[in-house]
């Protein structure tokens, strides 16, 4: 179901979108533009949150990669003896 929505776009960018789509039919470029954006803003939106939370836990996941290391390493001799 489609629904309408009343908007107001500056003369600006109406000439440009006449200038450069002037075949695009408007309901689907406003359409295509919005899913662009926010997909966009959805895809920075999660890239910052991975960002800050490897940041955050870079401290506990070295720890626990040292921990883990002096045990593969006594697995290896073990297996290699």
């Amino acid at each position: 179901m489609d629904r309408q929505l009343n908007i107001t776009i500056p003369e600006a960018t109406m000439q440009l979108i006449e200038q450069t789509m002037p075949q695009e039919n408007l309901n689907k470029l406003i359409n295509k533009a919005l899913n662009f954006y926010i997909k966009q803003n959805l895809s920075e939106n999660l890239t910052e949150e991975l960002r800050i939370g490897a940041i955050e836990r870079a401290e506990r996941d070295l720890k626990l990669a040292e921990e883990w290391y002096e045990l593969e390493e006594e697995a290896w001799q073990n297996i290699n003896q």
